[in-house]
């Protein structure tokens, strides 16, 4: 009975291990954020100055209207052992800035605006012959220094 009784709480030990490898991990990243602070940017009262004052640095700003747009991301993630991290919460501030560096508009949105990207996991197409490592690896035995044409009749050493 003892002996039954030690595999049986060995075996509830290892179950208890593996089991404790697939927990939940949850993640904050970016901005935090403070919906009071958020909701007191307003178009055409605040600036440059007044938006860094309230909310700090941008998450990141944009490169394509030199800096005019500044995003300020929160995203709340959970991943099961060794899946892909999931977002569970996302917000996404948005503060656009007029030529004069007034604030123009304010748009605050979540995770609606994730998209997935599907990698594409076949082989890159290349240009040339399919052929396999062997044949790459032998292939030019035999061709080695007997020019574009391979051996000529009248010469038949190259």
């Amino acid at each position: 009975m003892a002996a039954w009784l030690g595999r049986a709480g060995g075996a509830a030990a290892v179950v208890t291990l593996l089991l404790g490898g697939c927990s939940q991990v949850r993640d904050h990243k970016g901005y935090v954020v403070d919906s009071m602070l958020i909701d007191s940017v307003q178009p055409g009262v605040d600036n440059r100055d007044s938006v860094q004052k309230t909310l700090g640095r941008p998450s990141f700003a944009s490169e394509f209207d030199h800096g005019a747009t500044w995003y300020y991301l929160s995203r709340d993630t959970r991943q099961l052992a060794f899946s892909t991290p999931t977002a569970v919460k996302q917000v996404l501030l948005t503060v656009r800035f007029a030529p004069t560096g007034d604030v123009s508009s304010v748009q605050k949105t979540g995770t609606e605006t994730i998209r997935r990207i599907a990698l594409y996991d076949k082989k890159t197409p290349t240009l040339g012959s399919n052929k396999g490592f062997i044949a790459e690896l032998f292939g030019n035995i035999g061709t080695v220094g007997a020019g574009p044409r391979g051996p000529s009749q009248d010469n038949p050493d190259g």
